[in-house]
C-alpha cells in the first residue's frame, strides 16, 4: 500500500543537488538585495524558516514562493527557469508532489483516514516499520529517503502555527498495534503530544459506529492563501488531485458530516490516554 506519496520501487528518489542549486541562487540573490532571511520572508509572505530550508535545499519551493520571490529580486526570470528543473523531489511519488507543495503554503488542512496513520502524524519508528515492509521490497536507501522526506513535511505543523489541521482518525488504525505494542506506545504518545498544539484537532472515529460518512475511503482536503480549495484522495498504486469545485463539494459535507459522528475533541484525547494506558 502507498500512503502519503511514498515511493516505492517504481518510483527512484533523485539527487538533491538541484535543491541545493536553486536554494543556493535565491540566496545569492537575497543577500544582493541587502536582505536578510526574516526581511526577505515578510516580503514574499513566507516564515524566516521556510526561506531557510528552500536556500539549504531541503524544501521543494512552492510556485507561489518563486513568483513572489522573483517580484522582491528583480524579475530576472533566474529563478522561474531554475524551478522549472525541480521536477521530483526526494522520497515522494511523483503523483503526490503537487499535493506536498500545495501542503507548504496551505491555511487550512483537513485529513480522514482509515488504512494507516496519515504521514504528518507518524513517529519515526512507525513509519519504518509501514517503509520496511513495502512491497515490492525497498533497500535501505530508499527506505531513508522516505523517512526524510516525511520528517520535512512534519515540520508543518510547527512551522505553520496560523495553518488549521484536522484529523479524524479510526479507532482501529490504532488496535491493530502496527510495529508492535512498543512502536504503538511511542505512536499514542506522539498522537497526545501533538493534539495539544493550538492549530491541530484530532478526532477518533470509534470502532463500533452505526453511521459513517467516509465509507469511501480516505481523503484530504486542503485551502490556499487565496481560499481555494483542492481534494486529494489516494488509493494502492497512484493518487489523484482534485480541483473541481463540484466534488470538493461532495468530499467537504462528508468530512463535516464525520466530525460530528467522530469522538469530540476532548473524548478523543481520553480515548488515547486509556488505550495507551491499556498496553
Amino acid at each position: 500500500m502507498v500512503v502519503d506519496g511514498a515511493v516505492g520501487t517504481g518510483g527512484e528518489p533523485e539527487s538533491s543537488d538541484s535543491l541545493r542549486t536553486f536554494g543556493a541562487v535565491v540566496q545569492a540573490l537575497r543577500e544582493h538585495a541587502g536582505l536578510s532571511r526574516e526581511e526577505f520572508g515578510e516580503r514574499v509572505r513566507f516564515s524566516k524558516h521556510t526561506v531557510a530550508s528552500v536556500e539549504l535545499g531541503r524544501r521543494m519551493p512552492d510556485p507561489t514562493f518563486v513568483e513572489r520571490a522573483e517580484e522582491v529580486l528583480g524579475n530576472t526570470g533566474a529563478l522561474r527557469k531554475a524551478a522549472g528543473h525541480l521536477a521530483r523531489q526526494p522520497g515522494l511519488a511523483a503523483w503526490f508532489r503537487q499535493w506536498a507543495r500545495l501542503e507548504t503554503t496551505a491555511i487550512t488542512l483537513y485529513t480522514y483516514e482509515c488504512r494507516l496513520i496519515p504521514g504528518l502524524l507518524q513517529t519515526e519508528a512507525y513509519a519504518r516499520t509501514l517503509f520496511t515492509n513495502q512491497l515490492p521490497p525497498m533497500d535501505d536507501e530508499q527506505v531513508e529517503a522516505q523517512w526524510v522526506a516525511r520528517a520535512e513535511r512534519q515540520r508543518l505543523l510547527r512551522e505553520r502555527p496560523n495553518t488549521a489541521f484536522s484529523f479524524i482518525l479510526e479507532e482501529g488504525l490504532i488496535l491493530r498495534r502496527m510495529g508492535g505494542v512498543e512502536v504503538t506506545r511511542g505512536l499514542i504518545d506522539h498522537l497526545l503530544a501533538i493534539a495539544e498544539l493550538r492549530n491541530v484537532e484530532i478526532q477518533v472515529m470509534p470502532q463500533v459506529q452505526e453511521t459513517h460518512a467516509g465509507l469511501d475511503g480516505p481523503m484530504q482536503l486542503l485551502e490556499t492563501p487565496d481560499n481555494t480549495w483542492f481534494a486529494y484522495c489516494e488509493g494502492q498504486r497512484g493518487g489523484l488531485l482534485i480541483p473541481d469545485p463540484k466534488e470538493i463539494s461532495v468530499l467537504q459535507r462528508r468530512y463535516a458530516r464525520m466530525r460530528s459522528q467522530a469522538l469530540t475533541i476532548p473524548d478523543s484525547v481520553s480515548l488515547l490516554q486509556r488505550m495507551r494506558g491499556a498496553l
